[in-house]
């Protein structure tokens, strides 16, 4: 090579801070990943790496306990700089392309049992409440009880309204006389959800205190201002509900998606329905609560099965 690895790393470097204009801390962590890679390579050529040598890297930093989301970073950082010393130096190929990272284990959603999920919504379900726990308790229920995304939810109309050329103005609605909810998902899919009678009952209790929008939208719930609500808000107010309600775990409105779909395939069995209550576009997304509902079925055997029980 006609300079050293180091003295490359650093005219690269320097050029990433003067041209690009890249922070202190986003240098900083580019000087370590070359760093690393200095080590790694050793005396080897660093014009003469190859995608075998970057894979052999890669598989040496997760065996040292990196996850994968950390050699992805590292492995984006290499691609750069190589991308890079193709113009100083004759490379045959950048060695770090198609070189990918360790797969990230998949993490299961987070569901609450039936209990827990029974309990959060009757909770403070008696006495007289004000329009704003109604409103509440109405956004509870559906989420639960159709699966909607939270984004789906607030762009909910009370009522269908037509734009230009028949087609619907808006993202959703509501049709509470079929007892069910039109709604616009991922990639501009709708779908229609049916909505349980719980969900119904609590949506009539809010509609017929709902005041008039602000804007004089048919926005379905609004904020304490008179608009549409927006999903930080349902986030605050759930978590807030799910504290009160003496819930033991954490609940943001996606956890109540979730807990609709393990539910309705732990008493159905019936993926492919499920996977047309969430809007998923591939039944590869909706595979993953058969592992939610195998974990629900291994807790119940441990429990009541007597050859499963430790002494």
């Amino acid at each position: 090579m006609t300079a050293a690895p180091t003295d490359l790393a650093a005219r690269y470097l320097g050029e990433l801070a003067t041209q690009r204009q890249l922070s202190p801390h986003t240098i900083a962590a580019y000087r370590r990943d070359l760093q690393e890679l200095s080590i790694l390579a050793g005396h080897e050529d660093w014009q003469k790496l190859s995608h075998h040598d970057i894979r052999r890297f890669a598989a040496k930093l997760h065996a040292g306990g990196q996850s994968p989301r950390s050699i992805a970073r590292k492995l984006s950082g290499w691609r750069g700089f190589f991308d890079w010393l193709a113009h100083q130096l004759v490379l045959s190929a950048n060695p770090v392309e198609g070189v990918r990272a360790p797969r990230r284990p998949k993490t299961l959603p987070k569901a609450l049992s039936v209990d827990d999920a029974v309990q959060l919504m009757e909770a403070n379900a008696h006495g007289h409440p004000e329009p704003a726990e109604l409103c509440d308790r109405a956004m509870f229920e559906l989420l639960y009880s159709s699966g909607l995304r939270v984004s789906e939810l607030v762009s909910l109309d009370m009522v269908y309204t037509e734009g230009g050329n028949g087609l619907p103005a808006s993202l959703g609605w509501l049709d509470l006389q079929a007892g069910e909810v039109v709604v616009t998902g991922k990639g501009r899919r709708m779908r229609r959800v049916p909505v349980g009678a719980p969900a119904r009952a609590a949506l009539s209790a809010w509609l017929a205190v709902r005041p008039v929008a602000r804007d004089g939208s048919a926005a379905l719930f609004l904020s304490s201002r008179g608009t549409r609500m927006t999903p930080r808000v349902v986030q605050t107010r759930l978590k807030a509900h799910a504290l009160r309600a003496g819930t033991p775990v954490h609940v943001h409105p996606h956890v109540l998606r979730h807990s609709f779909a393990s539910h309705v395939l732990q008493s159905s069995g019936d993926l492919r329905a499920v996977q047309e209550l969430l809007g998923h576009a591939s039944i590869t997304s909706t595979q993953i609560y058969t592992a939610l509902d195998f974990q629900h079925l291994a807790a119940v055997y441990d429990k009541a099965h007597p050859r499963a029980k430790t002494k």
